[in-house]
């Protein structure tokens, strides 16, 4: 009877241990954001294996899954603003794919030319794609690794938009900068320039700004 008294022990005892290693995991915000980010990553995957002829339908599964994503968290109203920041810049991001997808889609239902829709979605992606690049320089005659690190980002956004680069030399770029901060130094009595690209409706946005600290 004893013996018997202490199985039933020992095994409640198991069962209480067990039921201490059950954790409730609840998403927190980042998480959810993360996972709306590898989301539409996947998403843009799957759209192009389509559009490629690896599969026979749409990913509309997947596609409304992350809409309900999107959904829910825009209705979160406990987002700091740095996660509202996020999450609109991933909206943003997944609203340019889905106008993109729905203008391909259509291309190839009125039987356009699948060649030119192909290269015309490719740089829309590219253009969705990219991202806003800061740079901040305190001396451009000097700074000559940052200077070309600007160079390099400006060539990617003219090649994303299309606009020409062959004579578009580092050294004549350079001597460029280093007049431009000059001038933005002399006549704002600022320490430092900052220098920012994007891409704003197909074409690239160059600017400068002094900073005073």
């Amino acid at each position: 009877m004893a013996q018997s008294n202490n199985k039933l022990f020992r095994s409640q005892l198991r069962s209480k241990n067990k039921s201490k290693l059950v954790i409730d995991y609840e998403p927190t915000l980042d998480d959810q954001l993360s996972r709306l980010e590898e989301d539409i990553r996947r998403l843009k995957v799957e759209f192009d294996v389509f559009f490629n002829g690896a599969s026979k339908r749409p990913p509309y599964d997947t596609k409304g899954r992350v809409e309900t994503l999107i959904k829910r968290l825009g209705d979160d109203r406990t987002l700091s603003f740095a996660q509202r920041y996020r999450y609109t810049s991933l909206a943003s991001r997944y609203n340019a794919f889905r106008d993109l997808w729905r203008r391909t889609m259509q291309g190839r239902e009125e039987g356009r030319d699948p060649i030119m829709t192909a290269k015309v979605s490719a740089k829309e992606l590219a253009v969705a794609e990219f991202r806003k690049t800061n740079f901040i320089c305190n001396d451009a005659h000097k700074d000559v690794e940052l200077v070309k690190k600007l160079y390099s980002a400006l060539i990617e956004a003219k090649k994303v938009c299309g606009e020409p680069v062959e004579d578009f030399s580092f050294p004549r770029f350079h001597r460029l900068i280093a007049s431009q901060a000059d001038g933005l130094k002399q006549r704002l009595g600022c320490e430092r320039v900052s220098f920012s690209i994007d891409v704003e409706g197909g074409h690239v946005s160059f600017k400068a700004r002094g900073e005073k600290s």
